[in-house]
């Protein structure tokens, strides 16, 4: 079972980059979508709803904002679209496909760069969200959580840690959440089950020559319940073709879809 997870940063814009042509290749079961930045009667070309999916869209109400989107080789047997939180699924966040006894998720943390305020309301997003993650693991379900969760967890997972420890995305308060759900609440990394290398990036700033000198940081994720952690094959991030300030996060599961 392979599962892919990326932030587009516009789905349009990494369409004309060349994103369907890859990802029809990828022979994926899942796609999970961040960031797509479009209303779904915007995405009227058939490539939007690539041939042998069941495709998925939870949009933003804002045009041009943030937005998540699923698509799967398999038909789901329930879709939930947002987390019942007026102002999140106001701004399209949370996307999920339960198919038998495994859970797909598409999730889109807020980031908190733009300032304070923003960054007050991430921080009241996660101490909700702990809770939902929290309820999923006492189920009797495989969740793959996939997403940028805007936070690089530890120092490996950044290059200039040093730097970044006041800033969001690397705050100690942010770090710590990962701790509590990695740690006491029990999900798994899933990409470092298999990869405990360093300079294993998935986002480049767009100043300076980030992408060039791999000055990167790793916040998109597959987050598994541990029943899956010994079903993890591989994993790769793919950077031969840019399609976004972010990279595709691809993992193999040794799972039989019913």
């Amino acid at each position: 079972m392979r599962v892919i997870t990326v932030n587009v940063n516009g789905i349009r814009s990494a369409a004309r980059k060349g994103f369907f042509d890859w990802l029809m290749q990828q022979q994926a079961d899942f796609i999970c979508l961040q960031e797509t930045k479009a209303q779904e009667h915007q995405l009227t070309e058939g490539l939007y709803r690539p041939s042998g999916f069941h495709c998925y869209y939870h949009d933003a109400e804002k045009k041009g904002y943030s937005g998540v989107a699923v698509y799967s080789r398999h038909r789901p047997d329930r879709v939930i679209t947002g987390l019942g939180w007026p102002d999140v699924d106001a701004e399209g966040r949370f996307l999920r496909l339960d198919i038998g006894d495994l859970s797909i998720v598409s999730l889109y943390l807020p980031s908190g760069s733009s300032g304070e305020q923003r960054q007050a309301v991430k921080f009241d997003v996660m101490a909700r969200l702990m809770g939902v993650l929290t309820e999923m693991r006492g189920q009797a379900r495989n969740f793959i959580l996939c997403g940028d969760w805007n936070i690089a967890h530890q120092k490996i997972d950044i290059k200039n840690w040093r730097g970044n420890q006041q800033n969001s995305g690397f705050l100690p308060e942010e770090r710590a959440w990962l701790d509590q759900l990695f740690g006491p609440v029990g999900f798994v990394d899933a990409f470092r089950v298999v990869n405990q290398l360093t300079e294993q990036y998935t986002w480049w700033s767009n100043r300076g020559q980030a992408w060039a000198k791999n000055v990167g940081w790793r916040i998109d994720y597959q987050i598994i319940t541990p029943g899956l952690r010994h079903a993890v094959r591989q994993a790769d991030i793919y950077k031969e073709q840019r399609f976004s300030d972010h990279a595709p996060l691809t993992i193999d599961y040794d799972y039989p879809l019913v």
